[in-house]
């Protein structure tokens, strides 16, 4: 059956050089599939250097699914395009390309649903299904940079779900997608997000990836962010600033805090100078995010104008995000698990 086949776009060059190895076949085939797939040909059928006999095998041996774009937007207003992807067992997951002066970047899904329950995300409203294998998030890089014809120089795992919670093939796809034989994107243009969960931040800060991690924060205190992140209940905002400077420590990398500004929840002056003094500890960039509407939300966006003068005036370091993508829902906090219609 399919779902007891192996996953070979989940392989790394070395375990599939060892896979086809064990079949008998030279180390070059293994080179040689390998390019297939990174010419996004997953259709062992069409691999016409492999021989005939090889191709049957691998395809009786190893699982490989294409994603299906069921749905693809444009943006008039910027050019991001968002795909909602088909796939192989019927899911679907939404990413986004986005352009920028300096290249591409991809915005992908970790998970099929997410069951975190932050209230201004619409990527929690429709449920969790389940993980994303490693060559399954690779097939949203690939495939997006193929179908939009815009080469992915940088990639965010800020699209659905919640990458820390899948945590072994989350890091399986960061090394498949840095290999100097896969796409070779380096790790500092990859951003990796997370709501907070303090063992998984630990346990990444001695994978020593050099990636940028980003924490949301959405609030400085314990009472406001356990009304808008249900994970704040587990891990207080002392311990996820604590994790935060060990981080730092151990990869000298700079954690980018995200915080989306909801007026009248977290934008009064007394959360400014809160926020100010947790950054310090963590030598932080604030990545400040206008409130993107989320339909059935009564939330408001915040003025993030005078919210990021404030910070500034207290020596925060901050940035407001650009909003792209907002007019066909790909902004941040718009991803969602989408049926096709």
């Amino acid at each position: 059956m399919q779902d007891a086949q192996k996953d070979i776009a989940s392989l790394l060059p070395e375990e599939l050089t060892a896979a086809l190895r064990d079949m008998g076949e030279a180390p070059f085939r293994a080179k040689q599939v390998g390019d297939w797939l990174k010419k996004g040909v997953w259709d062992f059928g069409e691999m016409r250097n492999l021989p005939a006999a090889l191709r049957s095998r691998l395809a009786e041996e190893f699982h490989l699914t294409p994603p299906r774009v069921l749905r693809k937007q444009v943006s008039q207003a910027d050019g991001t395009v968002k795909y909602l992807w088909g796939l192989g067992d019927g899911n679907a997951v939404e990413s986004v390309v986005m352009r920028y002066s300096y290249g591409n970047t991809v915005c992908i899904s970790s998970q099929a649903g997410c069951r975190q329950g932050c209230v201004f995300c619409a990527s929690t409203g429709l449920g969790f299904k389940r993980d994303l294998t490693a060559g399954e998030m690779l097939s949203e890089v690939l495939f997006s940079q193929m179908d939009s014809g815009m080469p992915v120089t940088g990639i965010v795992l800020m699209g659905i779900g919640e990458p820390l919670e899948n945590y072994k093939q989350v890091i399986r796809f960061l090394r498949l997608v840095n290999h100097p034989q896969g796409m070779n994107i380096g790790m500092r243009h990859i951003s990796l997000s997370t709501c907070g969960l303090v063992p998984e931040i630990r346990r990444l800060a001695e994978e020593d990836l050099q990636l940028t991690l980003s924490v949301s924060l959405h609030a400085p205190d314990d009472e406001t962010r356990k009304t808008i992140m249900p994970i704040a209940r587990k891990f207080d905002i002392e311990t996820l600033i604590d994790a935060c400077a060990d981080y730092f420590k151990r990869t000298q990398r700079r954690i980018s805090f995200e915080y989306a500004l909801i007026r009248g929840v977290n934008d009064a002056p007394w959360q400014a100078e809160k926020l100010a003094a947790l950054l310090r500890r963590t030598h932080g960039h604030l990545n400040l995010i206008p409130l993107n509407r989320v339909e059935g939300s009564s939330l408001i966006p915040g003025d993030a104008k005078s919210f990021a003068e404030m910070l500034k005036k207290l020596g925060v370091n901050v940035t407001v995000r650009r909003r792209l993508g907002a007019d066909i829902d790909a902004a941040c906090g718009q991803l969602r698990r989408k049926e096709a219609t």
